[in-house]
């Protein structure tokens, strides 16, 4: 099989792992805003955050790397991370601040988005540095959903859970301030051609 139809690959394991993830954003809103069944709803990203873990793992072991790996992964964990912090924010699990600060980095790196395209390029790929905040802010939620209840857990799960999430928000804001560093020296050195 050739690289080109290797990259252009649809039914691989990690492809599916990421559309498994993506159908359980859907449930897990559910889960949360109707019965609050919150059990379920905390099993639910854990397993989330598991499979893009697990997704990453099988693709680099088993060259099972694609480019619709490259787009559907990403996607769902942004869309794993707004409707986790809609919802709990619906819940006044977490503070308007903290959605106000993720949803501020979305903007920032997407006023990139333009400049990319009207350059020729498509998005670029995700630095590891966003892999990072990512993988804290996919921890971080589950453990502030279990410190909103009243459990012997929940001390220490407000502990560690805020301790994730202000970590891979600064993360998230690091990772995305050099992506727009990367667009800019690419279009510069694109101009100086």
């Amino acid at each position: 099989m050739s690289d080109t139809s290797a990259e252009d690959r649809i039914w691989t394991v990690p492809n599916l792992l990421s559309f498994l993830r993506l159908l359980g954003v859907p449930v897990f809103l559910w889960l949360v805003l109707g019965p609050k069944a919150d059990g379920w709803a905390i099993g639910i990203l854990v397993v989330a955050g598991f499979t893009d873990w697990l997704d990453g793992k099988i693709a680099r072991a088993f060259n099972q790397t694609s480019r619709l790996g490259r787009i559907i992964d990403p996607a769902a964990d942004k869309l794993y991370v707004f409707a986790t912090i809609f919802a709990l924010l619906l819940r006044d699990v977490i503070p308007w601040w903290l959605v106000a600060v993720i949803v501020g980095r979305e903007l920032f790196v997407a006023c990139s988005f333009p400049v990319l395209r009207k350059h020729g390029y498509k998005a670029l790929q995700v630095h590891f540095l966003g892999k990072a905040a990512m993988f804290n802010l996919m921890y971080a939620f589950p453990l502030l959903f279990l410190a909103s209840h009243t459990g012997w857990y929940a001390d220490i799960a407000r502990i560690v859970g805020w301790a994730f999430a202000l970590w891979g928000t600064g993360l998230y804001w690091w990772a995305g301030v050099l992506y727009v560093v990367q667009v800019r020296r690419l279009v510069t050195s694109a101009k100086k051609e």
